[in-house]
């Protein structure tokens, strides 16, 4: 089946000064560069109502109108996948997904994805491009995601991304003791040699993203924080971490191997072994409803297997000081 595009919106002043293949691929990063660019070509992508060359520089406040029909580069199929929604409504949802299930239908992956879920819950999101999924977690990261559910909340929820207006905070075990939080401000973009890999990127092969983090608890080894963002880049919270050399616990990709602190307690080794993705939860979603304007909140619960691994952390941690306390008296 094709997917029907329609939409307009308005570049952020933000953006002033970029090319405007570099604006669609900011303001639409659900669709590739190359297709952008030759929608751009073909005059499917215009600027103030008017075609104008990929590399045209933009000023901010134009406006971006996207209509084009987009075949399905994977056939997609409605699947009873169970969903466990956190918040709906005839204009949007929420989902808290699980560890494990991929956003999208790609190489590798062409059935069992939350797109899949989506088509099989509400047949309606066939007409909303990639079945209204706005923003995307890995598949080793847990947490809540929204879904649009009209073409009015897709506009909405895009512009409200690009404007930096939606608030994502997650929950990260990194490895190491950090003494305090701070914030990560460094482009990223594909890594130069991976494909597999982002990485820091000067501009404008990067593009500009930024994390706050802030210190929840500390164990012997390792730092529980919470990070918000005000970018959504690829891998953002996992590379930006790793940049600062405390790379997430589980995530080989970026460095985070195995961290046992000394003479660990028994319980701990075992949580670190079973422990075998990245420890990230989007923990905390708001935006502003797209049908009149309230703020939106939703929470979710630490996933089990990243409370096993702390309740194991705190308990390590524990009895090293009280051993400590014990040998001073």
């Amino acid at each position: 089946m094709n997917e029907r595009i329609a939409l307009t919106q308005e570049i952020p002043v933000a953006l002033a000064g970029r090319r405007f293949d570099q604006v669609l691929a900011e303001l639409f990063p659900d669709y590739s560069r190359s297709r952008l660019t030759a929608w751009i070509k073909s005059g499917d992508a215009q600027l103030n109502g008017e075609t104008v060359p990929p590399r045209q520089l933009v000023k901010g406040g134009e406006r971006v109108s996207l209509a084009a029909v987009a075949s399905q580069e994977v056939p997609l199929a409605p699947e009873d996948i169970a969903l466990d929604i956190r918040y709906e409504d005839a204009d949007v949802l929420v989902i808290n997904k699980p560890v494990g299930l991929v956003v999208h239908p790609g190489a590798g992956n062409p059935a069992g994805t939350l797109q899949n879920a989506l088509l099989h819950f509400d047949p309606s999101l066939v007409e909303i491009p990639r079945a209204g999924i706005v923003h995307r977690l890995d598949k080793d990261t847990s947490g809540l995601m929204v879904v649009a559910r009209t073409l009015r909340a897709h506009t909405s929820l895009v512009e409200q991304l690009s404007e930096r207006a939606m608030h994502r905070q997650y929950e990260a075990l990194v490895i190491g003791p950090m003494i305090s939080g701070g914030t990560v401000d460094a482009p990223i973009g594909r890594h130069p040699r991976d494909r597999v890999k982002q990485a820091i990127v000067d501009e404008p092969a990067g593009r500009p993203a930024v994390t706050h983090y802030r210190v929840r608890e500390r164990f012997r080894a390792h730092t529980l924080l919470q990070c918000n963002l005000e970018t959504g880049r690829t891998h953002q919270i996992r590379v930006h971490m790793s940049h600062i050399r405390h790379p997430l616990v589980g995530d080989t990709l970026y460095g985070g191997g195995m961290k046992l602190p000394k003479a660990a307690t028994a319980d701990l080794g075992e949580a670190l072994r079973a422990f075998k993705r990245q420890a990230l939860h989007a923990e905390r979603l708001e935006f502003s409803h797209p049908a009149g304007g309230k703020t939106v909140a939703v929470e979710a619960e630490r996933p089990d297997d990243l409370a096993t691994l702390v309740k194991a952390l705190r308990a390590d941690t524990k009895e090293h000081l009280d051993a400590e306390n014990g040998r001073r008296r």
